[in-house]
């Protein structure tokens, strides 16, 4: 059997010789079929972190198993127990800045569920939900919400190969009033650590129609404790969705100075907190991340070093755009519609220069009305990957992430703008970010790029994103989502009663999975086998 000739350079999992490894193997061969396992560099290799940021092996797997049902996935986790083989599970492997489908332990088995668990399993239009596999991305989900003729609208994240079930138990966010994922997840299936399967809430009861429809059901509600974690595989998840609005308009509104951001967010917090009317999860994007969505640095400045004055004052000329760009949508019959933009125009051109249009009003042809365009599809539920471009804003981009959260105030956003471009202008990387304003919280979202094929390059960028973390933990910033090479740094921030948190995850670890089968390290909670040894 050519699958269990291990590639040459083979990296084992911590506790496994050669010979349980190839036990392992021949095992989940004969579970799911030995079509559906590889440990060949021709399958394995594709698998690695598309944007890595160290130099070696750190986070190489073994091999990849392509489960195609709940009944697979069971089977797998119960050979991994016995011969201790760390699994690490994932939907689609896209979301690239924080590793991709890398694992966090070099030598683990990795499961693509996307590869062939990838249906769209049910779509209610009356009760305004559908049920997903992990492989299903936006783009699926969205077509199949088209052919069944339901009058719902989907959610999409900035790229459409994203996974819905994936980005939510990541913490994703998006755009539309359903922006806040979590709040409309309802009804998992999970294989835990034994093999055995959850349902949560109501599915715990036999042919429950309100699976799908209440995240509670009798004692503690878990959906949560999934997400994040390294707990148990969610196999489906019920994803509730928006009904569509009978109109919808979307508007950009452009500021011309670095100093507007802190007016920028307190006028917009008042607006946004009762979800009128800003209905719709607005963001808050600088010039630059918008300019490389349309054009590349090469246009702006060939020089090196940070971003000159000039180069920003060009694109916001050329681009008909201001620093700062506010991008939001307002939905409903067009009467409600046009009292909100009202409202929402007179708030915030209280703030000097601004320049407000909507999809009516902006110049056609223009890179400003591309660009909300772009963001007036995804916020009517659209997916599309405009945004990919940023990938080629300089030969063999690569991106990271400095993700922060904090309250949606003046004050904060501008100490974070302050500090992330300081920092960022000293490692010579230019600064690109978004701030996405929820109810009553904003992500912080930058994306640092990087030159995939310089060492030096890749080194300064994970070097300055450990210190934008540390800078940010002093003022209380947290990181909502870390990279594999970062997870243990950030769980060390969240330090409240000695680390209170991060002992509760881990009795809860050892708990479900003492075996520490299930994505060790994983947001840097790690089981007793492997903790304290520096993996």
């Amino acid at each position: 059997m050519t699958i269990i000739e291990p590639a040459a350079g083979l990296v084992l999992p911590p506790d496994v010789d050669e010979e349980a490894f190839r036990s392992a193997i021949l095992a989940f061969a004969e579970a799911i079929g030995e079509e559906n396992v590889h440990v060949d560099d021709e399958h394995v290799r594709p698998y690695d972190d598309r944007f890595p940021v160290t130099e070696g092996d750190e986070f190489r797997p073994s091999a990849v198993l392509w489960p195609g049902s709940t009944e697979d996935v069971q089977a797998i986790v119960r050979i991994a127990n016995e011969h201790l083989i760390p699994l690490h599970a994932f939907s689609t492997g896209m979301n690239l800045g924080y590793g991709g489908s890398a694992p966090r332990v070099a030598g683990s088995v990795l499961l693509h569920l996307g590869k062939r668990m990838n249906r769209v399993l049910e779509i209610d239009e009356r009760l305004a939900y559908a049920v997903v596999e992990p492989g299903v991305d936006y783009a699926s989900l969205y077509r199949a919400v088209q052919e069944s003729g339901a009058k719902l609208m989907i959610d999409p994240t900035e790229l459409d190969w994203g996974s819905p079930l994936g980005n939510t138990l990541d913490h994703g966010v998006g755009y539309t009033p359903y922006a806040a994922h979590a709040m409309w997840r309802c009804g998992m299936e999970v294989v835990l650590a034994d093999g055995s399967v959850l349902r949560t809430g109501m599915g715990g009861m036999p042919n429950s129609d309100a699976w799908h429809l209440y995240q509670g059901g009798l004692g503690p509600s878990v959906e949560g404790l999934f997400e994040q974690s390294n707990y148990g595989i969610c196999t489906r998840m019920g994803i509730q969705l928006m009904p569509a609005p009978p109109e919808s308009l979307s508007f950009v509104i452009s500021f011309e100075n670095e100093e507007d951001l802190a007016a920028i967010m307190d006028t917009t917090l008042p607006l946004r907190i009762g979800m009128a009317p800003l209905q719709a999860a607005p963001i808050v994007r600088n010039v630059t991340f918008d300019a490389a969505c349309v054009s590349t640095r090469g246009h702006w400045y060939d020089g090196e070093g940070p971003l000159p004055d000039e180069a920003y004052r060009a694109m916001m000329t050329e681009l008909d755009l201001g620093y700062w760009n506010v991008y939001g949508t307002c939905y409903g019959p067009r009467w409600l519609i046009d009292r909100y933009v009202e409202m929402i125009r007179e708030a915030y051109l209280a703030i000097p220069g601004a320049r407000f249009d909507t999809t009516e009003t902006v110049t056609p042809g223009t890179r400003r009305a591309e660009l909300l365009g772009a963001r007036d599809q995804l916020n009517n539920g659209i997916p599309n990957r405009h945004s990919s471009a940023v990938f080629d804003w300089f030969p063999n981009a690569g991106h990271f992430f400095y993700a922060p959260v904090s309250a949606p105030s003046g004050d904060d956003a501008a100490a974070q703008f302050a500090d992330t471009k300081r920092i960022s202008d000293a490692y010579e990387i230019d600064y690109l970010a978004q701030f996405i304003i929820g109810l009553r919280e904003m992500h912080h979202i930058c994306l640092p790029l990087f030159d995939t094929a310089d060492a030096d390059s890749r080194a300064r960028t994970l070097e300055m994103t450990r210190e934008l973390i540390r800078a940010g933990a002093e003022r209380g910033y947290g990181i909502y989502r870390a990279h594999n090479v970062l997870a243990d740094q950030v769980a060390e921030t969240y330090s409240f009663g000695d680390h209170a948190q991060r002992r509760f995850n881990e009795r809860i670890k050892d708990a479900l999975d003492p075996n520490g089968i299930l994505n060790p390290g994983k947001s840097g909670i790690w089981p007793a086998r492997l903790r304290g040894r520096g993996l």
